[in-house]
């Protein structure tokens, strides 16, 4: 046992005729782990993109519901009158009429037959 573990803490199985075998697992190990750190960096990278992006659509919203409400005070019919009235254009007393247009119908085939 203790021969075991000394010939580990001296790494002779590094450097005897067949470590060739060895060296290729421990290079296959060493790569699968640089593969692994690799692939978890991306994925934090990613998670980070992802937070930023939220809080950016967070921010694009609030400023639209921002702007939406001051479109609508801008829309009422009082803040256009004022607006209006510095130009000395003012509402009208007179209110609207509704106009109807009637349309005139075109004879059909049968009445143009018998012109």
């Amino acid at each position: 046992m203790k021969q075991g573990v000394y010939a580990i803490l001296k790494a002779k199985y590094l450097i005897h005729d067949d470590a060739i075998k060895n060296w290729r697992f421990i290079v296959f190990l060493v790569v699968l782990v640089i593969l692994m750190i690799a692939n978890t960096q991306r994925f934090e990278q990613k998670v980070f993109e992802i937070n930023e992006l939220n809080n950016e659509v967070k921010e694009l919203r609030s400023e639209f519901v921002d702007k939406r409400s001051e479109l609508m005070k801008l829309k009422m019919e009082s803040t256009v009158s004022k607006k209006m009235e510095a130009k000395q254009i003012y509402p009208s007393t007179i209110p609207p009429v509704k106009i109807k247009v009637k349309k005139e119908e075109d004879p059909n085939i049968f009445e143009k037959l018998w012109q």
